[in-house]
C-alpha cells in the first residue's frame, strides 16, 4: 500500500476500502517557515488582550503639587500620581490590545497544505466513513474513536458541521471536533492523529489547491 493510499474505517473499526489522499497533500516537502508563521499568528489570535493598567494621568488623585518648591528643606516633588509613588500609574505595564495578525489567504493555504502533508508522511492520518450518532451521548463517539485507532489527542475533520457530534466531542479529552471548511494549520499540528471523514477530503482538496 503506498503513503497516498489509506484504508477507510466505518464507526465499527472494519476497513470497508481504500481510498487516495488528494495529491496536493503529497510529494512536496512541507514549508517550515510559511507553517510556524501561520500557527504563530493563530495561536496569537486566541489571546484576550484584556491585561489593561492605568497610566499616571488614568489613576485617582489630585494633581495639585504635594508641597510648595522651596522652604521645606525636602526634596522637590510634583503631584502623586508618577510610577515611583505608593498609589501612582504604571508606567510601562500592559495595555488592552489585539494579538490578532493580518496574513494572506495563500499563505493559510498553504499551511494547512503543509500540516497535512506533514501528518500523512508521519502516517498520522485515518480516514473513517461520514458517521451520525444515534444518541447525543459522549460514550458513543468515544466507541467510534477506540474502534479505528484515535483516542488521545486527536482532531476529527467533518466534512460538514454536526452539532451532535461536536458537543459529545467537546467532552473527550485531547479530542478537537473541526469542520472541512474551517480546520486550520494549528489544530493540525496539535493532534497527534488526524481523523478525516470521507467527504472532508474534497472539501479540504479544495481549500488548499
Amino acid at each position: 500500500m503506498s503513503v497516498a493510499t489509506l484504508p477507510v474505517y466505518n464507526i465499527a473499526g472494519d476497513q470497508v476500502g481504500e481510498q487516495e489522499l488528494p495529491g496536493v497533500f503529497l510529494g512536496e516537502s512541507p514549508n517550515l517557515g510559511v507553517l510556524h508563521q501561520v500557527v504563530v499568528a493563530e495561536l496569537a489570535a486566541r489571546r484576550q488582550g484584556t491585561a489593561h493598567t492605568k497610566k499616571r494621568s488614568e489613576v485617582s488623585g489630585s494633581g495639585r503639587k504635594l508641597w510648595r518648591q522651596k522652604g521645606t528643606g525636602r526634596a522637590r516633588v510634583g503631584d502623586r500620581r508618577p510610577p515611583h509613588r505608593i498609589g501612582g500609574g504604571r508606567a510601562t505595564g500592559p495595555r488592552m490590545r489585539s494579538y490578532r495578525q493580518r496574513l494572506p489567504a495563500r499563505l493559510k493555504e498553504e499551511a494547512l497544505r503543509s500540516a497535512l502533508g506533514a501528518r500523512a508522511a508521519a502516517g498520522e492520518i485515518l480516514l473513517l466513513e461520514p458517521f451520525e450518532l444515534t444518541e447525543a451521548k459522549t460514550q458513543a463517539l468515544a466507541e467510534v474513536l477506540e474502534a479505528v485507532g484515535g483516542r488521545g489527542s486527536a482532531l476529527l475533520v467533518l466534512g460538514q458541521a454536526d452539532e451532535r457530534i461536536a458537543r459529545c466531542g467537546r467532552n473527550l479529552p485531547g479530542l478537537r471536533v473541526a469542520e472541512a471548511a474551517g480546520v486550520s494549520a494549528a489544530q493540525v499540528m496539535a493532534a497527534r492523529k488526524v481523523i478525516l471523514t470521507t467527504d472532508a477530503l474534497p472539501r479540504l482538496e479544495a481549500r488548499v489547491a
